[in-house]
């Protein structure tokens, strides 16, 4: 199964066409994540411990892991996230502080090093941004995350950028991105 996790907020969001163009080439069987739709809590402080007194006595049966068992099980995950503020939005880090739950997408070895549990071996990040593009706090993050704690080998981004810029044209941007995926040139 393909999971996709939508955070784009903009009814008429550039990241979500091009995202829906990746999902198209790879394949309409998905599941959609609409961020902005879902119930996602921040990890109270009764929400921490709750949680926490689960994972370590090994009950993980409880609907707070819903969200990691689904990211967990996906076969490829694709993420759209329209570059705000020099980052992702902030719905995408709370269902990050979701998911991450040792013994559903990670563990840590005898010698404390974490290991990925998750069953995709593929994410793919999609991304616009209105001026220049700098991936360090947003794609740099959550590939960093897939490489060295979820277990994700291959962290792919796509992205158009300077798409708010006065010179350049949104549309022909967009458009490029789109045509690059369906040919074949990205993904």
């Amino acid at each position: 199964m393909v999971l996709y996790i939508n955070s784009c907020v903009r009814e008429d969001s550039r990241t979500d066409k091009i995202a829906r163009a990746v999902l198209g080439k790879i394949g309409n069987d998905y599941k959609e994540l609409y961020l902005p739709e879902e119930n996602l809590q921040p990890l109270s402080r009764e929400r921490l411990e709750r949680r926490t007194m689960l994972i370590e006595s090994g009950d993980y049966s409880d609907e707070i892991f819903s969200y990691a068992k689904q990211f967990a099980s996906a076969d490829k995950i694709v993420i759209s996230a329209p570059f705000w503020d020099l980052s992702f939005p902030s719905l995408l880090k709370l269902y990050i502080e979701n998911i991450y739950v040792t013994g559903i997408v990670s563990e840590y070895t005898a010698d404390g090093r974490p290991r990925g549990l998750c069953k995709a071996k593929e994410l793919i990040y999609v991304t616009t941004a209105g001026g220049p593009y700098v991936p360090d706090y947003s794609y740099g993050y959550i590939k960093d995350l897939c490489e060295n704690y979820l277990g994700i080998s291959e962290v792919n981004l796509i992205y158009a950028e300077m798409l708010d810029v006065d010179g350049f044209d949104e549309e022909r941007i967009v458009s490029k991105v789109i045509d690059d995926i369906n040919e074949g040139n990205i993904v």
